[in-house]
């Protein structure tokens, strides 16, 4: 791969991941993607604090370094936080 391929796809790769981002502290998204072990898991979820009950709110804006590989979300159906590799999504839906 050239350098110049390396750019591109790494600018895809930002833009795809801003998207998701933006439609997931929008409302409610399916999310299918590939976990660790090989396996495919559907998950319903949201980065929209409205939609998450208000004991698993974060109390605090978090502060981390943010992870460019991966995102932690809510699901909605373990109603718990969960979190996937951009990389692995193999079908994104906003719900909203």
């Amino acid at each position: 791969m050239t350098a110049e391929q390396k750019e591109e796809r790494d600018v895809y790769g930002e833009i795809l991941r801003e998207f998701y981002l933006e439609r997931l502290r929008e409302g409610i998204c399916e999310v299918t993607f590939t976990k660790k072990d090989g396996t495919d898991r559907r998950m319903l979820c949201t980065l929209d604090m409205s939609g998450i009950p208000e004991k698993d709110v974060p109390k605090t804006d978090g502060n981390k370094s943010e992870n460019l590989e991966a995102v932690r979300v809510y699901d909605l159906e373990k109603e718990a936080w969960r979190s996937f590799r951009f990389d692995s999504v193999k079908v994104f839906n906003p719900t909203v």
